[in-house]
């Protein structure tokens, strides 16, 4: 083995023991990472997700947002139109069953007695019709297909979401993570009020955690870059911005114009809605915390308590 071979062996060692401890001090307390690209939360990690996720919708009561609540899955025909699977096929995650047809079943079930991947590889699935949600917003422009709205509509959602990546990292970049949006509908001029503020409201809840982010500009997972046109009008003119905690961006303040109007025929006096959402990554935010507060939960800031009385506004 080379001298260089062997420094290389020796730092990969070092990184290996490295994401051990981290592992092991994050399962302390409360998440469990699966390496094919999830987490389970419990314990202190799982108290500080649900208590920072109230606090975003106390942010979204602002805006006097509906709750809504969706499933996980979204009929693939639901996102034709704005041909998400055609622009982005390596982020879909599908949802499939076994083929009832003739003794399949019984064939999956007899191998699985005795080898269950075995048994995966060889059985027969069923032609799959849904999507795993790849951004809780789309379920809100499907929703409300067709309708003409006679006010702005404000509405809040979180789902778990789901995108297959290249690879994955616990807290930072998962196949399936949570995802909380507020999303708001109507005209430019109420949609655009709705996006400053809701910037300096996550300005406000950042300020009180004491995480320090950079505002920058972004372009949109919603719009392919070979084929449409909106990729290049935000690089342009951006309508994206990623609050980032260093390299992570943790939120979005996102501007559509009237893409999903158009798309899901939702009018406003006639015209396609403008659209706009703030969405928030559960998980990287607990990042957030963790890595500028420590795995201590005594030292962690509590969220509910930043946005309590009018502090941040």
């Amino acid at each position: 083995m080379s001298p260089s071979a062997t420094a290389a062996d020796q730092d990969q060692d070092r990184d290996r023991g490295r994401d051990r401890d981290r592992l092991a001090e994050l399962d302390r307390i409360g998440l469990r990472w699966s390496e094919r690209g999830s987490a389970a939360l419990t314990g202190p990690l799982l108290e500080l997700a649900d208590r920072l996720d109230r606090a975003l919708l106390h942010l979204a009561a602002r805006w006097d947002a509906v709750p809504e609540e969706h499933p996980a899955l979204l009929a693939a025909e639901d996102l034709e139109p704005v041909a998400y699977l055609s622009s982005f096929p390596q982020l879909a995650t599908f949802a499939v069953s076994l083929s009832t047809e003739g003794d399949d079943l019984e064939s999956f079930a007899g191998t699985a007695q005795k080898d269950t991947a075995a048994a995966l590889s060889r059985g027969r699935l069923t032609t799959p019709r849904d999507v795993l949600t790849p951004a809780a917003c789309y379920h809100v422009y499907a929703h409300h297909r067709g309708r003409e709205l006679t006010a702005p509509l404000r509405v809040t959602t979180r789902n778990t979401c789901f995108r297959r990546e290249d690879h994955f990292t616990p807290l930072r970049r998962q196949w399936s993570f949570r995802m909380r949006e507020i999303v708001c509908l109507g005209t430019p001029e109420e949609v655009t009020p709705f996006l400053d503020g809701a910037r300096t409201a996550v300005d406000g809840l950042l300020a009180a955690l004491d995480l320090t982010v950079r505002w920058a500009p972004a372009t949109d997972p919603f719009f392919n870059p070979a084929a449409n046109p909106q990729y290049l009008m935000q690089k342009l003119h951006p309508t994206k911005y990623e609050a980032c905690y260093g390299d992570l961006a943790i939120a979005s303040v996102n501007l559509h114009q009237d893409h999903f109007g158009g798309a899901y025929a939702i009018t406003r006096d006639g015209r396609p809605v403008t659209s706009g959402c703030v969405a928030f990554g559960i998980e990287r935010w607990l990042y957030a915390v963790l890595d500028r507060w420590g795995t201590d939960p005594a030292a962690w800031p509590d969220p509910l308590a930043a946005v309590d009385g009018d502090t941040l506004r």
